[in-house]
C-alpha cells in the first residue's frame, strides 16, 4: 500500500471528521438537486462510462454528447470496438481531435478481450493497466461504475481543492498532483464515491470555473478557505503553458480531368496518422529537399515548392495563379499556417509508394478527415464557387 502523503508538509491542514462529514452532505445534497442530466449518467455500465470519460478530456460536454451517442451506435460493445476497422474508428472520432485517444481506446478494448475474457475489469489497479487510462480516468470509472472510493482528480477538481484549502502549489505541474490526490482521498464519500467525484466535476465546470467563477453561489463556500479569507482571486495557482510552436505548411490541391481531387492517407505523421488530406508538406522539409537541388539559389520560392511536389509525387501539374487565404489551425503543441497551391493534371497514374486516391468532393465523406483538412476544403470550395 502506498504511504499516505503528509499534507502538513505542504502547509495544508485537513478538517476534522465532523467537518468532512458536513462537507460531503452539503456537496451531495446540492448535486442531487442540481446535477446535469447527461446520457452517461443513466448507466452503471463501465463501457459507456469509459468512452464518455475519454471523450470529455479536452472537449466540452455539449460537443461530446452527439459523438458519444454515435460512437455507441457504431460500436455497441467492447467486442465490436476491439475488431473495428481503423477507418471506421477514425471516422467516428473525426473532429474530436487528440486522435491517439481513440487508438488507445481500441488497444484497451483488445486488452479487455484478451486479458479479461471480454469483461471490463472491476478493480482500480486493473482498470489503470488498460492502454490510455491514467489515474483520473481509472478513478472516475472505478467510482462511478463500481462504487469504489477512488478519487478522480482532474483540472476542475484541483481548482476546487486549491480554493478550499488555499493550496500554494501550481495545479499545472504534474508533480503536484499527489497533493490533490491526498486531499481527495481524505474527503471522498465512501458510500457515494461516484456521485461525489461528479459533484465536484460539475462544481468545477460551472460555479467554480476557471473563468468568471461565481463564488457567492457555491454550495460549499462556507468550507472554502479562499472565499472566507478573501484570497479567492489568488487560487488556483497555475503558471502559463508553453505557447504552441508555429509551423508553416504547404498544401497542394490537385484536380484531374474527371473533377476528382488527390487525397493522401497520412501514415507516418503521428499527429494525423490514419487520416486523409490534400498532400501537405512542412516548409522545412521543402527547404531540406531544395538543398539537394543544383543551383537552388536561382530557384524561386513558389517554383521550389512545386518542384519538390512534382518530384515527390511524380506528377506534372499545370499550376494555377489562384490565391487562397492561409488556413490556420492550432493543436496543443503546434500552430499551423497552411498555404494552398492549386494545380490540374491530365495523368491519373499515381506513385505506388504512397497511399493516394482520386476522389470527387461528393465522396469525401467516405474518408476520415481531421479539422485542418476540412478547413482547407472550405477555403478551396469558397474560392472555387467564386470563380463561377
Amino acid at each position: 500500500m502506498t504511504k499516505k502523503l503528509d499534507l502538513s508538509k505542504y502547509g495544508i491542514k485537513m478538517w476534522d471528521a465532523g467537518t468532512i462529514a458536513a462537507f460531503r452532505r452539503t456537496l451531495l445534497a446540492w448535486y442531487d438537486e442540481k446535477k446535469r442530466d447527461l446520457p452517461w449518467r443513466h448507466t452503471k455500465d463501465p463501457y459507456p462510462i469509459w468512452i464518455s470519460e475519454i471523450m470529455l478530456q479536452q472537449t466540452q460536454v455539449q460537443t461530446v454528447i452527439p459523438y458519444y451517442q454515435r460512437f455507441l451506435d457504431w460500436f455497441p460493445s467492447i467486442e465490436t470496438l476491439a475488431h473495428a476497422p481503423e477507418d471506421d474508428l477514425l471516422k467516428a472520432w473525426e473532429g474530436l481531435g487528440y486522435y491517439s485517444r481513440v487508438r488507445n481506446i481500441q488497444a484497451a478494448a483488445q486488452q479487455i478481450m484478451n486479458d479479461f475474457a471480454g469483461r471490463f475489469p472491476d478493480t482500480y489497479e486493473e482498470i489503470l493497466s488498460l492502454k490510455g487510462i491514467g489515474p483520473y480516468t481509472a478513478g472516475a470509472i472505478a467510482s462511478i461504475a463500481f462504487d469504489l472510493p477512488e478519487p478522480a482528480v482532474d483540472g476542475n477538481i484541483m481548482r476546487v481543492m486549491a480554493r478550499l484549502f488555499e493550496v500554494d502549489y501550481d495545479i499545472g505541474d504534474p508533480k503536484n498532483r499527489k497533493i490533490f490526490q491526498a486531499l481527495m482521498e481524505d474527503l471522498i464519500d465512501p458510500v457515494r464515491p461516484g456521485d461525489f467525484n461528479q459533484a465536484l466535476m460539475d462544481l468545477g465546470t460551472d460555479i467554480e470555473a476557471a473563468k468568471n467563477p461565481r463564488p457567492d453561489e457555491s454550495p460549499v463556500r462556507a468550507f472554502c478557505a479562499a472565499y472566507l479569507h478573501g484570497t479567492y482571486d489568488k487560487y488556483p495557482i497555475k503558471l502559463p503553458k508553453k505557447k504552441p510552436r508555429p509551423l508553416q505548411i504547404q498544401a497542394f490541391i490537385l484536380q484531374n480531368q474527371a473533377g476528382e481531387f488527390l487525397l493522401e492517407k497520412k501514415t507516418e505523421d503521428r499527429l494525423l496518422g490514419g487520416f486523409w488530406s490534400f498532400p501537405i508538406m512542412e516548409t522545412n522539409f521543402i527547404g531540406q529537399q531544395l538543398d539537394l537541388l543544383e543551383n537552388n539559389n536561382q530557384v524561386l520560392e513558389t517554383v521550389s515548392k512545386k518542384t519538390i511536389f512534382e518530384q515527390t509525387y511524380k506528377l506534372s501539374p499545370t499550376w494555377s495563379k489562384q490565391h487562397f487565404a492561409p488556413v490556420k489551425h492550432t493543436f496543443s503543441h503546434q500552430k499551423w499556417t497552411i498555404e494552398i497551391l492549386e494545380g490540374f493534371v491530365d495523368e491519373i497514374q499515381l506513385p505506388s509508394d504512397k497511399e493516394l486516391v482520386w476522389s470527387k468532393p461528393a465522396d469525401f465523406e467516405r474518408y476520415p478527415m481531421a479539422t485542418p483538412q476540412k478547413k482547407m476544403i472550405a477555403e478551396y470550395l469558397q474560392k472555387d464557387i467564386g470563380k463561377h
